[in-house]
């Protein structure tokens, strides 16, 4: 039974039912393949999304002006100058601002306050479009993937090697929400906070989804592995530690014998942009099984599926 989005914010995985998180990607699964065929339902027609970047992104920003493109609407680029949220005038105003001129607001942002304030004061869905605690759009692109090559979530075991940040966060809440399993594998003092792994506990025993989740410092926990994923060690705003956390993640490479303790239909994904040499090797990242770029594309029709359901 489809749930009505209308109007709602996208503020995190976390606070979404399995319906919710579901019908996004059934939503981009239908608009992929009207895509492909060819089919532009305009959609979107006569809206505005404003864009909100504190942060430099190429995936973000193509993927929700090329999503508001092929569906009728106009996206504004606001970068990081142009209205310095929270600084030149108060988040509270912009929000009020853009409410009052846009359709739908999203954020890339450095802290998650940043995205609640928005969310409180817009009187227009609000879509967190990357901060600290999360990343929620990247998320849904990310198991439209999954499901694109498996037909299923259920059972799963996803792997995650790297720094617990945010896309690591909202990877295990989504992970709870289906019933996949999950294991984090991070160095030691870089694990994902106590709070969100008992959070997504607590969200796998609500719904009784059967997901597990797991954390560990041995990289030998890939083994058995449907899904491999990584991150960057350093993600932006980290750019001073990135010398010590190379030395610190670099026995947490994901090298070809690495990956083959996954299983042999194991796929490899990275939420990009990858650092060769760094959290994955070239031969690992462009290999037969790694579904990168699928990802990648596919983080447009998440978006086109966020942007219809929230303004429909």
């Amino acid at each position: 039974m489809a749930v009505n989005l209308k109007g709602k914010h996208l503020i995190g995985i976390k606070h979404l039912t399995p319906e919710e998180f579901v019908q996004y990607i059934q939503m981009a699964e239908a608009l992929k393949r009207d895509y492909l065929a060819g089919y532009r339902n305009e959609l979107l027609k006569n809206r505005t999304l404003a864009e909100i970047f504190q942060k430099p992104s190429l995936r973000t920003r193509v993927s929700f002006e090329s999503a508001m493109t092929h569906l009728g609407g106009h996206g504004i680029y606001l970068g990081p100058e142009d209205i310095k949220l929270g600084q030149r005038e108060t988040t509270e105003d912009i929000a009020k601002v853009l409410s009052g001129m846009c359709d739908v607001i999203m954020a890339r942002v450095f802290k998650h306050e940043a995205i609640l304030d928005l969310a409180k004061y817009a009187t227009v869905p609000v879509i967190n479009g990357l901060c600290d605690t999360e990343h929620p759009t990247q998320i849904i692109g990310d198991f439209l993937t999954i499901w694109e090559k498996y037909r299923k979530f259920e059972g799963l075991k996803m792997t995650y090697i790297g720094d617990g940040n945010n896309v690591c966060n909202s990877l295990i809440y989504g992970s709870a929400l289906v019933g996949t399993h999950f294991t984090a594998i991070c160095a030691p003092g870089y694990e994902p906070k106590a709070e969100v792994i008992r959070d997504a506990k607590a969200i796998a025993a609500k719904y009784n989804t059967g997901s597990t989740i797991e954390v560990s410092n041995n990289i030998d926990s890939v083994a058995g592995s449907d899904i491999v994923y990584t991150d960057v060690w350093a993600s932006m705003g980290q750019e001073a530690e990135a010398e010590e956390r190379k030395k610190i993640f670099m026995s947490y490479q994901i090298t070809m014998p690495v990956f083959m303790k996954a299983k042999p239909t194991a796929i490899f994904m990275h939420c990009l942009p990858a650092h060769y040499g760094e959290e994955v090797v070239y031969e690992v990242g462009h290999c037969e099984r790694s579904v990168i770029f699928d990802q990648a594309e596919n983080r447009m029709h998440s978006i086109k599926a966020i942007l219809v359901l929230l303004t429909h």
